[in-house]
């Protein structure tokens, strides 16, 4: 009866939220659009360059790499000084998102990493990515690129740490029972750790440099890089292809096979590199089916994170959108930004202005609580938005010149690149409700507290 009454009232919520829906308001209207408008521009932006990658690295992750080796650097009785170190400073090298993390993050931890060193490489990877804080410190000044910097690194450490420490009995609990938590058998695996890390870095190549933001100045490495992310993408997904042949036993003709639709794309259409990064990654997956046990067992493990994680990353990208608007219209979403620039201002009164008081002086208990509230504002309502790699610093720059403080712009940057809604939804299907709370709770309490301390330092 429990269960019948249930369905009975979710039904009922679901006629009541249509019959009411405000229809008539332009903007519910745009609210609908810009959630489509932010869907279409991830899916067009994102799954392929991003994500596809990040399914292919995630799911070698449970095939490939022994479960000895995620044990010695990220598992429950690794030295916390090598487990976190490494963790911490991953994001160096992976130019991604708050949801391109997520698969390689479930890679590592259903592979056996502790609690503690897979929550810092969940929060590191886009925090820390070396051309958003460079481009930071350029653009919103350098004391908030190096905070930026400083900051992220070792937010990481510090709520990896706390994770492990709040959830310690569980944490036992997994390393004295092993078998609960691994995936395959290890003692099949003879190949040398140089074959697997060279295999590795081919494939985090690819995700990197296919994926390398335009920078600002048209001078320098970064923009040289840039300039030449196509080729070098190109000589990593080669490696990949000589890895699978001389490695995996794939047949030579099988990769050229593979190769070729993207080679010729590549040559006949030099203007459009995505048509030959697509044509790539089919020929990869078709080749899955002609390689061998192990190539399957990794299309199966690939397959099965983008099962899990798609939808829910879908579902949060349509609701960000309608929330907040798309990077295009960020003004477009439910939540005008005027709301948000005026809790965010280095003084009240733009919020009694917004109110209808601006000529009514502030109080001074709010006045005392202002720059903490603002903070904590800034890092939640970060933790909600949706940032690609780069975007938060020119959303920043817009923010900054209406009126955002110095300590709200550094709690968004530390908890909007490395969470968001979609992110939240995913984490949780991984974690459960408990641990996301208490990891979400984290990063909003720390970057709370770091951007109120900064701002009170810089003013």
């Amino acid at each position: 009866m429990n269960k019948e009454l249930k369905i009975l009232l979710g039904l009922l919520a679901a006629l009541l939220g249509l019959y009411f829906l405000p229809m008539e308001h332009l903007r519910f209207q745009g609210a609908l659009l810009e959630a489509l408008h932010l869907a279409k521009w991830y899916a067009r932006e994102h799954v392929l360059l991003c994500l596809v990658p990040a399914f292919f690295i995630a799911g070698a992750i449970g095939v490939f790499v022994r479960q000895n080796a995620v044990m010695k650097y990220f598992g429950p009785q690794a030295p916390k000084w090598l487990s976190y170190s490494v963790a911490s400073v991953s994001g160096t090298i992976l130019a991604v998102c708050s949801c391109t993390v997520l698969p390689l993050f479930g890679g590592i931890y259903f592979r056996g990493a502790g609690l503690g060193p897979a929550i810092a490489f969940l929060y590191s990877g886009p925090a820390i990515n070396v051309l958003a804080i460079v481009l930071t410190a350029r653009v919103l000044g350098f004391p908030l690129g190096a905070a930026r910097a400083a900051g992220a690194i070792a937010f990481s450490v510090v709520i990896g740490l706390l994770m492990h420490l709040i959830f310690l009995k569980e944490e036992r609990a997994k390393a004295a029972n092993p078998q609960e938590v691994f995936l395959g058998d290890d003692e099949k695996d003879d190949r040398p750790l140089w074959q697997v890390a060279l295999y590795f870095l081919s494939m985090v190549g690819i995700l990197v440099f296919a994926n390398w933001a335009r920078p600002q100045e048209t001078s320098g490495i970064w923009f040289a890089i840039f300039q030449a992310k196509w080729i070098l993408t190109s000589l990593f997904a080669a490696l990949m292809g000589v890895c699978l042949w001389r490695f995996f036993q794939v047949k030579p003709a099988h990769v050229l096979l593979a190769a070729a639709p993207a080679l010729a794309l590549g040559i006949a259409l030099p203007q459009y590199p995505v048509a030959a990064f697509a044509a790539g990654s089919a020929g990869l997956a078709a080749l899955t089916f002609f390689g061998g046990a192990e190539l399957k067992d990794w299309r199966d493990q690939s397959w099965g994170f983008a099962k899990q994680i798609l939808p829910l990353l879908f579902m949060g990208v349509l609701a960000a959108g309608f929330f907040l608007g798309s990077p295009d219209h960020a003004d477009a979403g439910i939540v005008p930004n005027l709301w948000i620039q005026a809790l965010v201002g280095d003084s009240p009164q733009a919020l009694l202005s917004l109110l209808g008081r601006p000529e009514t002086e502030a109080p001074a208990w709010l006045s005392f609580l202002w720059p903490l509230w603002t903070n904590f504002f800034a890092a939640f309502a970060g933790a909600w938005m949706y940032f690609a790699t780069l975007t938060e610093v020119p959303i920043l720059r817009g923010l900054i010149d209406s009126g955002m403080g110095q300590g709200p712009a550094l709690a968004l940057l530390l908890a909007g690149p490395a969470l968001s809604l979609p992110n939240m939804l995913v984490i949780n299907s991984i974690l459960g409700p408990r641990k996301t709370l208490t990891y979400v709770g984290l990063v909003v309490v720390m970057a709370t507290l770091s951007g109120w301390m900064f701002g009170a330092i810089v003013s």
